[in-house]
């Protein structure tokens, strides 16, 4: 076990596992954030109404890494979806009910609770509705984007009626 550990860490010294120059960008500034200092406020007009966000760190409409929080209250639903760049997700409290697929099913969804990590690779369809009160950390790149598999769930169309 030892031995499969210490060859881990050496491809990983040497980048050998996709960790290369270009993803390790020096940064001039660094980002603390205790639990008081989130601050939420609504979240993108992409999704829809009910829902807080708190960027944590970066900026989701450049390349690059970034963090945001989403806080879902209880029974909100969010339909089917897509992102063009891979989604990993942390499940902060609360129980979130996710699926995948082009359509909402309830009953096949797979409750996701406290410390609960999801990763979903491009352009996967997916939905979810928060079982309780739900916070969640998304941390990829940008930029970023979220596509509706049916245009009629967009809320971003039925606010330009």
């Amino acid at each position: 076990m030892i031995r499969h550990w210490k060859a881990f860490v050496v491809a990983l010294s040497l980048g050998s596992i996709g960790f290369g120059q270009d993803d390790a960008k020096p940064r001039a500034d660094h980002t603390i954030v205790s639990p008081d200092d989130v601050k939420w406020g609504d979240a993108p007009a992409c999704l829809p109404s009910g829902a807080k966000a708190a960027l944590l760190d970066g900026d989701p409409s450049k390349p690059g890494v970034f963090v945001l929080r989403l806080k879902l209250p209880a029974g909100y639903k969010m339909p089917p979806h897509w992102h063009p760049v891979d989604e990993r997700v942390t499940i902060v409290s609360g129980k979130l009910k996710l699926g995948l697929g082009d359509n909402y099913d309830a009953e096949k969804t797979r409750p996701l609770g406290p410390g609960s990590f999801y990763s979903l690779p491009p352009k996967t369809t997916h939905y979810s509705v928060a079982a309780e009160e739900t916070v969640m950390q998304i941390s990829t790149v940008g930029p970023w984007s979220l596509n509706y598999v049916h245009p009629e769930d967009d809320p971003r169309k039925a606010k330009s009626k």
